[in-house]
């Protein structure tokens, strides 16, 4: 397992070298301008924590398909009570609100998967289907916008030249990290998803940790929802739609097994760093979009190629 994640972040660091070098070549002065590498932190933030809520019940073996529809759900909560109410009171109201709708959508997630032993992909569909149908419900499809100073300050501020919503990013990953690796249901994480029976049988509350699991995945999407009103100015349900491939992209390309048990915080971080820059440069380039993600495409197949061929290597 080590010298398999060890290689994952070789990887990563190569496609990086590359890419900067490409970039540095095409575009020196637009690429290596401060403005840039704030804009690209500050575009980090809300596809990092996604893919934060994304890696933890992959690394159980499972997936949370219902992670843009809490994000959507839980900024629509947020964003109806700051336009109709304009008090701090109201505002620290609707985030713990918030709170509690991302605990609930955890919990049922992680209810149907561990008690009712629904398979996660089916239940987390489910799940999705169901918040983005009350979304669309509750606001018509319409957009909720022009929120008080205190949201847009999220993103418009900067500490030390670094952007708030990057701040908030690495402080969310430093806590996973420090769940997964310190922590007692952290290491059950990994032992779940080696082999979730042989956990099971050793003594470990799959069930209880499971639950837990979804529940922290749902939780992030609140910090997600938030920086993602304080950029956008608004709340719609159908925001945030090709995040969802984007942050299993940046998973499976982190080196997290999608069978679970296997997978690092650090190949993560490598990977969503990688994906923002080859997006960046490509947008300064005046390259359509659709390129990018044929891009990523063919650069997820090419790094499973060689970790496979890797593989195949040390077995034989």
């Amino acid at each position: 397992m080590k010298n398999k994640i060890d290689h994952t972040i070789f990887y990563l660091l190569a496609l990086f070298t590359l890419s900067v070098i490409v970039f540095s070549l095409l575009i020196p002065d637009i690429f290596w301008s401060v403005s840039n590498f704030q804009s690209m932190a500050s575009q980090i933030s809300v596809l990092g924590i996604l893919t934060l809520a994304m890696a933890l019940p992959m690394l159980t073996g499972g997936i949370n398909l219902s992670i843009i529809a809490s994000m959507n759900a839980c900024s629509l909560v947020i964003a109806y009570f700051i336009t109709q109410y304009t008090s701090m009171t109201w505002l620290l109201f609707s985030v713990v609100l918030s709170f509690l709708c991302a605990f609930v959508i955890g919990l049922l997630n992680g209810t149907l998967i561990a008690i009712i032993r629904v398979s996660p992909i089916l239940a987390t569909l489910g799940t999705m289907t169901l918040i983005n149908g009350i979304n669309i419900l509750v606001t018509n499809g319409s957009t909720i916008a022009n929120f008080p100073q205190s949201i847009l300050n999220i993103s418009a501020s900067t500490i030390l030249w670094l952007p708030i919503p990057i701040l908030i990013f690495l402080l969310l990953a430093g806590l996973i990290w420090l769940f997964l690796e310190k922590t007692a249901m952290g290491k059950a994480v990994y032992f779940i998803g080696n082999n979730a029976k042989a956990a099971d049988y050793s003594g470990i509350n799959t069930k209880k940790i499971l639950i837990w699991v979804y529940i922290i995945s749902s939780v992030l999407c609140v910090f997600a929802a938030i920086l993602m009103m304080s950029k956008l100015n608004s709340a719609k349900a159908s925001y945030g739609d090709s995040y969802l491939l984007i942050s299993i992209l940046a998973t499976v390309l982190g080196g997290i097994n999608p069978d679970g048990g296997k997978g690092k915080l650090l190949g993560i971080l490598l990977a969503l760093v990688l994906l923002q820059v080859i997006e960046s440069g490509l947008n300064m380039l005046g390259i359509s979009s659709y390129i990018t993600m044929i891009l990523w495409g063919s650069i997820l197949l090419l790094f499973i190629f060689l970790q496979k061929n890797r593989l195949f290597q040390v077995t034989h």
